[in-house]
């Protein structure tokens, strides 16, 4: 990586002069960003993020976050002796796990998430979806794959009813940037674990948000020769499902994002969150760091 100090004071100049019309363009524009993967892990990326989003912040853009917490809540369990079990890739999540799912998204992943924000610079609020009444869930039905009159029980995974996102606009409009945790609660007040790229896409959806961005492990989108594919829309994406070109874990992340892109969403970025910066060098230049799914 190049040390910025290496760079002569004239072409940093050119590279924000660079971001100018981005920052133009996406001023007043809220963006959901879901937090995931390795930025999520690794102490130098994690410090990258929050200056991202923090910088995002200061030029006029509204970021809200929404943060995932597989690794943790499963180092957690196992600290208790406790092994997590999946099935199609959905945690169950009995009354015990739930606690424990609780505890480690509300109250560690996010605080952590919300110190590193105002270490560099910003003020962010945590908030988990019963805050403000945000996030009304029911229990998940998970139907088989291959057989849907068979159908699982997950225990406390939910499936949202309905977003209200007032106390997150009111946030914003008060300088400062949410952090949400994806936990809903049910009609007897119950909790409920949600996916977070559903959360996420959801979110961008009723905020009406510019764009869904998504950090992850991976590239982005990629074709059958692992050539990244830099924009798709929604049709282009249901033909590379067909022809399995896309599988595996990356379904439920593009489900979400096509679901968002179709209800007006500008853009959705899958981007890698292990290239430091990734985010600001996806939204706020040429260069594409990421697969940008555009609304049509």
């Amino acid at each position: 990586m190049t040390d910025l100090l290496t760079i002569a004071p004239r072409d940093k100049a050119e590279i924000l002069a660079q971001a100018l019309p981005y920052i133009r363009k996406f001023h007043g524009k809220t963006m959901v960003i879901k937090y995931g993967g390795n930025a999520m892990t690794d102490p130098e990326l994690q410090q990258d993020f929050a200056e991202d989003v923090v910088l995002l912040k200061l030029v006029g853009i509204n970021p809200v976050v929404v943060h995932g917490g597989g690794p943790q809540i499963e180092q957690a369990l196992n600290r208790l002796g406790k092994k997590g079990e999946f099935i199609q890739g959905m945690r169950v999540t009995d009354a015990e796990t739930m606690e424990v799912v609780e505890w480690v998204l509300a109250g560690e992943v996010q605080q952590d998430i919300v110190g590193l924000i105002h270490h560099a610079g910003g003020k962010a609020v945590g908030l988990t979806g019963r805050d403000g009444g945000m996030i009304r869930a029911k229990k998940l039905k998970m139907l088989d794959n291959k057989d849907p009159s068979i159908e699982y029980d997950v225990g406390q995974v939910g499936d949202i009813v309905a977003i209200d996102p007032s106390v997150v606009k009111a946030l914003q409009d008060d300088a400062f940037i949410p952090v949400i945790s994806p936990i809903g609660f049910g009609e007897d007040n119950e909790s409920y674990n949600i996916n977070a790229d559903v959360v996420a896409s959801r979110l961008a959806t009723v905020l009406q948000a510019e764009k869904l961005v998504m950090l992850t492990n991976i590239p982005g989108v990629l074709d059958k020769q692992g050539q990244l594919l830099t924009e798709l829309t929604p049709q282009q994406i249901d033909t590379l499902i067909a022809d399995g070109t896309i599988s595996g874990g990356m379904l439920p992340k593009l489900a979400g994002a096509i679901d968002a892109a179709k209800a007006g969403v500008n853009a959705v970025h899958v981007v890698d969150g292990r290239v430091p910066h990734s985010m600001l060098l996806e939204i706020l230049t040429d260069q594409a760091y990421g697969t940008m799914i555009r609304s049509a």
